[in-house]
């Protein structure tokens, strides 16, 4: 079992046809591509990254298998600009750096927290957002000091959060995080 695999089989027990997801971090587009399979054509994805690499490398990942979705070169912050209040039903966050790409531009708290603010607004009542904080090597350490307490005190009577710990796992294993939506 790695975070990747514990995290889609968790979405695949909450997201089916239809459904609204974002991929607030798209990467090489691996999660882009996992979500719109679960949503089918009936379905809505939309993805955003700040790189024109993570971009293009996800939209020729989604034409390659025959899926589409919206990518969007802009921060995850902004998120809210792209869908209307309880309307998603899944996010999903893999904070860090692009893998493969330049470790000198990767996810930062400030800009986290806003996105995560914003996108449980987005969230219908019972969505998920999954948040897979991957820190170590040259990058990270003070996003997860920071995002782990602030997660802590969202507020239990609208959200439940479980964090998720590799435990005897050497060298900064990812956290995977599930936010439920009360």
């Amino acid at each position: 079992m790695n975070a990747l695999t514990y995290v889609h089989e968790t979405i695949k027990r909450h997201i089916g046809k239809g459904a609204v997801c974002i991929d607030a971090t798209a990467g090489r587009g691996y999660d882009t591509a996992f979500l719109c399979e679960l949503v089918g054509d009936s379905g809505r994805v939309i993805a955003f990254d700040i790189q024109q690499e993570a971009i293009d490398s996800t939209r020729k990942l989604l034409h390659e298998r025959g899926l589409s979705a919206e990518v969007i070169l802009s921060s995850h912050a902004n998120m809210a600009e792209y869908a209307a209040p309880e309307s998603v039903d899944c996010i999903v966050f893999n904070l860090g750096y692009l893998p493969r790409g330049d470790h000198s531009v990767y996810t930062h708290f400030e800009s986290t927290r806003t996105a995560i603010e914003s996108g449980l607004n987005l969230l219908k009542r019972g969505g998920l957002m999954c948040v897979s904080v991957y820190y170590g090597g040259d990058s990270g350490y003070e996003e997860k000091d920071a995002l782990l307490p602030w997660l802590k005190e969202l507020d239990d009577s609208k959200y439940q959060v479980l964090a998720t710990f590799f435990y005897n796992w050497k060298k900064d294993p990812p956290i995977p995080i599930f936010i439920y939506k009360l």
